[in-house]
């Protein structure tokens, strides 16, 4: 990649990022996601009657959090830009679409990345009360901070495809819940009626529970990794099909 795309993704990324922290919305999403992750992970979890030193609690409602969070985030990525009528002034500005998609969507990331990082109060609790193992606790922000970047570019996708955000968010809960479902273990052990065991496993391995169950044990694997960034590469391929279509 040349200095000259990376000079235009930095500023996508920034004016997405100064759109973001120029309303009040940015600051409420953060309150909002602090407050929750809180309440599942002290009152729901019930984090202190487990008696450990972990953070299972806290990382085992992250692929329910981010159903509803991330799509709200993602959703105006593209539809504010259509309802506005600035989509057309940004792709006639010279930069190439796959430039503009990673600008806006690396943004959204960060800010992501940004609320997740918030939650380091957390750690230092679990550290105050025992001695937890934090090589275990890194790779659940590992894969959490990946899990939301495979919800976002699906996020991007649907809003690429509509003018309503509404719409758009509808339509990445969809996608996300399918994703999640598919290797959900009431589901699977339904499936265990009709289904073979391989068949179980295919469709398992489509889902980001399977695959971000290992982060929560500690295990950094590649496959895990590679799932993410296929599933995020998937979608941004998408969203360029989409945008390019209605280019042209």
């Amino acid at each position: 990649m040349s200095n000259r795309s990376l000079a235009h993704i930095r500023a996508i990324a920034k004016r997405e990022i100064v759109s973001y922290f120029g309303s009040p919305v940015a600051y409420v999403f953060l309150v909002i996601f602090l407050l929750l992750t809180g309440f599942f992970t002290f009152t729901v979890g019930s984090f202190f009657e487990r008696g450990e030193a972990s953070l299972a609690s806290f990382f085992a409602w992250h692929p329910w959090l981010y159903l509803v969070l991330v799509p709200a985030v993602g959703m105006r990525l593209w539809s504010e830009e259509r309802r506005s009528g600035t989509m057309e002034l940004l792709l006639t500005m010279p930069l190439t679409v796959w430039e503009a998609i990673l600008g806006k969507f690396l943004a959204s990331w960060l800010f992501l990345g940004l609320a997740l990082l918030l939650t380091f109060p957390v750690v230092i609790t679990v550290n105050w009360l025992g001695d937890p193992d934090n090589g275990q606790v890194a790779a659940g922000y590992l894969g959490s901070f990946f899990l939301a970047g495979a919800y976002l570019a699906i996020a991007g996708f649907t809003s690429a495809m509509t003018r309503n955000q509404v719409v758009a968010f509808i339509l990445a809960v969809v996608l996300c819940l399918f994703l999640i479902l598919a290797g959900f273990n009431p589901v699977t052990d339904m499936m265990t009626r009709w289904a073979s065991p391989t068949v179980i496993e295919t469709v398992a391995a489509f889902s980001v529970m399977t695959h971000f169950d290992g982060f929560q044990k500690g295990v950094v694997d590649s496959r895990d990794l590679l799932f993410f960034l296929s599933v995020t590469g998937f979608a941004l391929f998408a969203t360029a099909l989409v945008i390019r279509n209605r280019r042209s």
